[in-house]
């Protein structure tokens, strides 16, 4: 599908009533109610709070793709993602109707409602979902193992969110969107399974590289048996990690959301139309591994070196507020910053008027008697 078509689709099939971070069981409620939907959804658990967890299963085809999202509760980007492609997958497009003929989804659109809710990466045991696959101590890690299971997927889409200290490789260039094929031994043997999973993403990577060039990373592919992904992958069933990182300014992912989208669009429709081998992975080895380079915000030149800055992302009165605070002071001219600031050789003072430290935290510092904002700029 060309990047044309990807981003038609898109803006006609994305879900205007969801917006930003903070996106929870509330937030899709009224979608998965939606009478073109409402069949297609299952209650298929409950989470430590006894919130439910709901599944969508679409299409009558063959090839069985599981997908889940929000597993850490602060990640909700390809939340968001899922339900521009419900629309997509719901509607009358010739690739669409193609996609159902040949491919069953089931999709579980927030696996951590508790963690959703409360804007956190764990659960409400305070236990982090990706590291339970092997303890299965929490009933969402069950609710996901049994649908598993039960479902006997062919390929797996493990859908996550990324800081935005990411960069894609050692470069300037933010980690917008990332992927990996998991490993499936302690060796990180590229098997068959794993080739499968590279080459999805190759094809994927082919569409991104146009519109966000060098801003697509992998992650470390150190095998860890704990993690969901590890462990399916080494069910030998091919399964890739979806990223949604950070897009200049792009603070409430809507850019990268519609990313996140086309890649959803790009992965499936492959796998619709191909008896995939493995064989065209090698383009895969070559996306470069993610490092961490980048702050949101860095103030340099100061007597005392560059200040380092981080947004905390805090839930207040049901709205995610970014909070500037600073995280080092020291040289950081071998990282990159979202946001650069110039203090030519001043001092940099708090609100208060007390020279900046590290875990101070900010709406705006002043630097030679001016006042400088560090709260977001708006989009």
């Amino acid at each position: 599908m060309q990047t044309e078509r990807l981003h038609s689709l898109f803006k006609s099939f994305k879900e205007s009533s969801l917006y930003g971070r903070y996106i929870h069981t509330k937030s899709i409620a009224e979608l998965l109610e939606h009478p073109k939907l409402k069949s297609c959804v299952s209650s298929i658990g409950k989470s430590v709070n006894h919130e439910n967890i709901y599944s969508i299963t679409l299409g009558f085809g063959s090839k069985k793709i599981l997908m889940w999202s929000q597993m850490h509760g602060n990640e909700s980007t390809t939340t968001k993602a899922i339900f521009d492609l419900l629309n997509f997958l719901l509607a009358s497009e010739a690739e669409s109707r193609s996609i159902l003929e040949t491919c069953t989804l089931k999709i579980i659109p927030i696996l951590n409602p508790d963690g959703a809710k409360a804007y956190t990466r764990v659960n409400a045991n305070e236990i982090d979902l990706n590291r339970d696959a092997q303890d299965l101590s929490q009933p969402e890690s069950l609710v996901l193992r049994q649908t598993f299971e039960s479902f006997k997927p062919n390929y797996c889409f493990n859908l996550h969110g990324q800081r935005t200290i990411f960069s894609a490789g050692n470069t300037k260039h933010p980690a917008t969107v990332s992927f990996l094929a998991p490993a499936q031994d302690v060796d990180c043997t590229i098997t068959n399974t794993r080739k499968i999973a590279m080459e999805i993403i190759s094809e994927m990577n082919k569409i991104l590289q146009k519109q966000i060039p060098n801003q697509v990373g992998i992650y470390d592919d150190a095998f860890n048996l704990n993690c969901v992904g590890d462990t399916f992958q080494s069910y030998n069933v091919p399964t890739i990690l979806f990223e949604a990182g950070h897009q200049f300014n792009d603070y409430h992912r809507e850019l990268t959301r519609e990313f996140m989208f086309q890649s959803l669009v790009v992965a499936i429709q492959y796998i619709s139309e191909n008896n995939i081998s493995g064989e065209q992975y090698a383009d895969y080895l070559k996306i470069p591994e993610n490092q961490k380079l980048f702050y949101d915000i860095i103030i340099r030149n100061t007597p005392n070196g560059d200040i380092g800055i981080q947004y905390q992302e805090t839930l207040i009165d049901d709205t995610i507020e970014f909070i500037p605070k600073v995280e080092n002071i020291t040289d950081l001219s071998s990282f990159f910053a979202h946001n650069d600031m110039n203090a030519n050789g001043h001092e940099v003072f708090t609100a208060a008027g007390e020279l900046i430290s590290i875990g101070s935290a900010n709406d705006f510092v002043w630097i030679n008697n001016e006042k400088s904002s560090l709260k977001l700029k708006k989009n």
